[in-house]
């Protein structure tokens, strides 16, 4: 009988063990108490959009972008730096024939001059269908996120490499697989704990579904898009208390949240602000 191999989501978080060995519970830590002003997101072709997506507005970006600014008092500024065909560096194998600059080039520019105070940094896909070195993205992944923090320290969220299947297409980016994949998905947790970061879990998202490619292999489609988009927003809103102010606020003085305070106090378990 044949062996059956499945693809399996790594695990979004690394938390400590609890004695019976499943992950101890931890309370997640809150990034931001005040509405967002400036988002930028910084990535590849998935991020700037293209063809494969019939209205521009389908991209996973502008799909937070609109979930965030449904949510919080005032509107957040949406920069998108997303450029198709992009290298992290010119030591990545496929710089020769990407779209320059590569994010190494143009992060202070495209992102510290911007002084945001959401930052999305979204790279590892070609890269990695190029078969660069797993250290070398790391170092140069590590370089951009420490310098960006330095700069003007926004909460920063770094997405996992994204699901794909055009696995043999589309050289010099032919030469990734799965587990490259994971590996540097591996690397970039690693980076998040580094840096005190978030990461929002894109390829666990997709969960290895191949009706969620466009059939040129490597981009999302639209429906990919908005599991992509839904992920990075669940990130961002479990790490970031001010996306909740306004619903606190409308909602503190309903006759519901009354009724269940006053229940709640006399049970002798009083609901009070922890965030």
């Amino acid at each position: 009988m044949r062996r059956r191999h499945f693809l399996a989501a790594t695990p979004a978080l690394f938390a400590p063990q609890s004695a019976a060995g499943r992950p101890a519970f931890q309370k997640p830590k809150d990034y931001r108490k005040e509405p967002f002003r400036r988002m930028v997101i910084l990535g590849e072709s998935t991020v700037e959009g293209g063809g494969w997506l019939l209205h521009q507005q389908d991209r996973y970006a502008d799909v937070v972008a609109r979930l965030i600014n449904s949510c919080q008092d005032g509107t957040m500024e949406y920069v998108n730096k997303g450029i198709g065909a992009n290298a992290i560096s010119p030591r990545s194998p496929g710089y020769a024939q990407s779209r320059k600059p590569s994010a190494m080039e143009r992060y202070h520019r495209d992102v510290i001059e911007l002084k945001p105070d959401l930052f999305l940094l979204c790279y590892g896909l070609n890269d990695m269908r190029a078969a660069m070195p797993v250290a070398e993205f790391r170092a140069d992944m590590a370089r951009i996120i420490g310098d960006v923090k330095r700069a003007c320290n926004p909460m920063t969220v770094l997405t996992t490499v994204y699901y794909m299947t055009g696995w043999k297409s589309w050289p010099p980016y032919d030469k990734g697989s799965v587990q490259l994949a994971l590996e540097y998905n591996d690397a970039i947790r690693g980076l998040a704990r580094e840096f005190d970061a978030v990461v929002a879990d894109t390829w666990a998202s997709e969960g290895g579904a191949d009706w969620l490619i466009n059939p040129d292999g490597v981009h999302a489609n639209r429906i990919g898009n908005l599991l992509l988009g839904h992920r990075v927003f669940e990130a961002i809103a479990q790490h970031a208390s001010c996306l909740t102010n306004r619903e606190l606020e409308l909602n503190q003085d309903t006759r519901w949240t009354r009724s269940a305070k006053a229940a709640r106090e006399k049970d002798g378990d009083p609901w009070r602000k922890t965030w």
